[in-house]
């Protein structure tokens, strides 16, 4: 299974944090799982860091490198074919992170873990979460 794995996720994945189901934990660490992170996700980590919406164990470049070194995604590149799918998707809302995730989902052929309720109602989206 290829999956992205949506900002939330991703951190409650390295955070160890309860709300990160234990089926979805176990599929992250499946050695058939090919975990992929989009450079959203690390923009994404950085700006509710300086929002102040989380906190983490250390300063936010440190712990991105240290989180990604652990996890050892493949980088989802962004391209300008996402940056067109995010534009013609539709979502109820207009959040740029989750266009970005979404499109780069679509566009890879991944299935996005996630338990955005945004994105899990979207029927044409492959989600887990």
């Amino acid at each position: 299974m290829k999956l992205l794995l949506d900002t939330h996720i991703w951190l409650w994945y390295a955070g160890e944090d309860a709300r990160l189901s234990d089926d979805l934990r176990r599929t992250i660490t499946q050695d058939t799982t090919e975990v992929w992170i989009s450079p959203i996700s690390v923009w994404e980590v950085m700006l509710l860091v300086e929002k102040g919406k989380i906190t983490l164990k250390s300063e936010p470049t440190e712990w991105i490198r240290e989180s990604l070194a652990v996890l050892k995604p493949v980088e989802a590149a962004l391209t300008r074919e996402i940056a067109i799918l995010s534009h013609q998707i539709e979502l109820p809302h207009q959040d740029p992170a989750d266009r970005f995730i979404a499109a780069t989902a679509l566009h890879y052929g991944l299935q996005l873990a996630t338990v955005d309720r945004n994105l899990v109602s979207a029927n044409w989206l492959p989600t887990i979460s």
